[in-house]
């Protein structure tokens, strides 16, 4: 009894599969799945295309059906829609209003999650769903054209589908400029001038910087990094410090984030206009040093310079002595300081020869590291001359470098002690930064001293205040300035202005602010510098460099 059954069964099964197969071979257009398992589980799926003459057999897993979408729902979209290459309204977008300096923020929300520009009025808008903000912006002004801030697609709405087309690739590259190893090597070769949308034209990295409202003082420290050619080229190359890692919850690596997309900004040979406002980095820098920067306030270049470089260095992961960062290997040199103990000055004779002889007078030695030089200038004038007008001191480089020169001493006064010290260079860094000293502190208001330094342009010789033992390893000592900061007006109340070296043209040119100008070599030597970038020069060519 059991033989029979299994034949009955094999032949009816035989038959349900032969009737299967019929029925595909006499009805053309359908596309049918046959998934077959033991046990009896055999189904089977048919989709018709009535498009197609022949039969097509799909094998796929019955899971599959519940990831299939239709192309008309909504926040979704169809890769293969044939209006995304034929999209009506590219001729709307107005590149004229926009501006991707500011922060990613929705002008109505003010999320910075999912945010969207239009690109027919520059506005910032959350969302691409029915109830957000850049749908009913969409609707409400027949603006229909959004660029997504984040993943750089373009969309038009209400429509909502994806766009994709080559023509708005120089909208994406204003957003986020890249740059290939190629170019970064060529872009101190170049001396072309590149042209903005407005019609103007400016040279790539001597570009203006907004100012907001008092942060020139930012504004001239940021110009003279960008154009620091090793430092410059490590962050236009974001995948030098992409992988960076960071403990949870590191604000500091905004820092650098927003310190290279600056940089990108300002290299950018595509840019729409010829300036860029460093908004994103001042906001990163207020939030960074909790407010002792500030947009609105006017602060110290020299305090600026010093706590960014070395929060920079701290954000790339590096410490104060072992592990070095492109910050250290640029501008970090070394110094031995040597530091003396005085007696106090109202001890009678006697007793100070008796001091002197402790192991607490005698001279200590210490090995240190710096990242730029201050250099003192000396007391200013009191008074009037004969002619009731005040001279105005000046005073050679020279001079205020001998604080370095090894024998040179200094009376240090602290509230209880004084010390004489004397500082002797031990390691010359590539980049080398002067911090001239204008400005004096008492308990009641800040002075600044108005003596001019005399310097050369080019060629000046540090050897002389290197040790002995370390003159023989240093082979190169010469240096040539490459920007120059100065401070105009009073202390509290002046203005920053800098002079830049071109390095592709040769040529110097002047920024304050959104103002660039060319300006001849002489006339830099006659401003009250602040702060001065020099350049070691590492081989014979680069003498040819320089406009001077």
């Amino acid at each position: 009894m059991s033989v029979r059954v299994k034949r009955e069964r094999s032949s009816r099964e035989l038959s349900q599969r032969n009737s299967l197969s019929s029925r595909i071979k006499q009805e053309p257009g359908i596309q049918s799945g046959v998934s077959r398992s033991l046990g009896g589980r055999d189904q089977v799926r048919v989709k018709r295309e009535p498009d197609d003459d022949e039969p097509r057999i799909k094998r796929e897993p019955e899971e599959e059906d519940e990831d299939e979408e239709p192309t008309v729902k909504y926040g979704r979209f169809d890769p293969e829609d044939r209006r995304s290459r034929h999209c009506p309204y590219l001729d709307t977008i107005n590149k004229s209003v926009l501006d991707f300096d500011f922060e990613k923020l929705c002008s109505i929300s003010l999320s910075h999650i999912n945010v969207y520009a239009c690109l027919v009025c520059g506005k910032y808008f959350q969302g691409r769903g029915l109830k957000s903000h850049a749908y009913i912006h969409s609707v409400q002004f027949s603006h229909h054209v959004f660029l997504n801030l984040h993943t750089l697609k373009f969309y038009c709405l209400p429509d909502n589908y994806e766009i994709i087309d080559s023509s708005l690739e120089d909208i994406t590259y204003v957003l986020k400029p890249t740059f290939t190893k190629q170019q970064i090597a060529n872009l101190d070769k170049q001396a072309k001038l590149s042209r903005a949308y407005d019609g103007t034209t400016y040279l790539p990295g001597i570009v203006g910087l907004n100012n907001i409202k008092a942060n020139d003082y930012a504004n001239a420290i940021l110009q003279a990094l960008s154009n620091v050619p090793p430092l410059r080229n490590y962050f236009l190359e974001e995948e030098n410090y992409k992988n960076i890692q960071r403990p949870p919850g590191d604000i500091m690596f905004l820092l650098v984030q927003r310190f290279g997309e600056l940089m990108r900004k300002l290299w950018n040979p595509r840019n729409f206009k010829a300036h860029v406002s460093p908004h994103e980095m001042l906001q990163a820098v207020v939030l960074c040093s909790k407010k002792n920067f500030q947009i609105t306030k006017q602060g110290d270049g020299v305090d600026f310079l010093s706590w960014f470089l070395n929060a920079l260095h701290s954000a790339l992961g590096g410490t104060k002595k072992k592990k070095k960062t492109i910050v250290t290997d640029v501008f970090q040199g070394s110094m031995r300081i040597f530091t003396k103990k005085l007696p106090h000055p109202d001890l009678p004779a006697e007793e100070k020869e008796q001091l002197l002889q402790n192991d607490e007078y005698q001279e200590k030695m210490v090995e240190s590291t710096f990242m730029y030089l201050t250099l003192d200038l000396p007391t200013a004038p009191l008074y009037k001359d004969e002619k009731e007008q005040l001279i105005i001191p000046q005073v050679p480089l020279f001079n205020i470098l001998a604080k370095f020169n090894g024998i040179t001493e200094k009376e240090y006064k602290t509230y209880k002690e004084n010390f004489l010290k004397r500082f002797q260079l031990t390691k010359l860094p590539p980049y080398l930064i002067f911090c001239i000293k204008r400005f004096t502190k008492n308990n009641f208001f800040v002075e600044k001293n108005p003596t001019i330094v005399n310097f050369p342009i080019t060629n000046v010789d540090l050897r002389e205040y290197l040790s002995e033992e370390v003159q023989a390893v240093h082979k190169n000592t010469t240096y040539d300035l490459i920007a120059n900061i100065v401070h105009d007006g009073k202390p509290a109340e002046g203005a920053y202005r800098i002079h830049v070296l071109h390095h592709g043209t040769g040529k110097w040119y002047e920024l304050q602010d959104l103002q660039v100008t060319d300006i001849l070599p002489q006339m830099i030597t006659l401003s009250e510098a602040y702060i001065q970038i020099w350049k070691r020069r590492d081989n014979e060519e680069e003498t040819n460099q320089q406009g001077a």
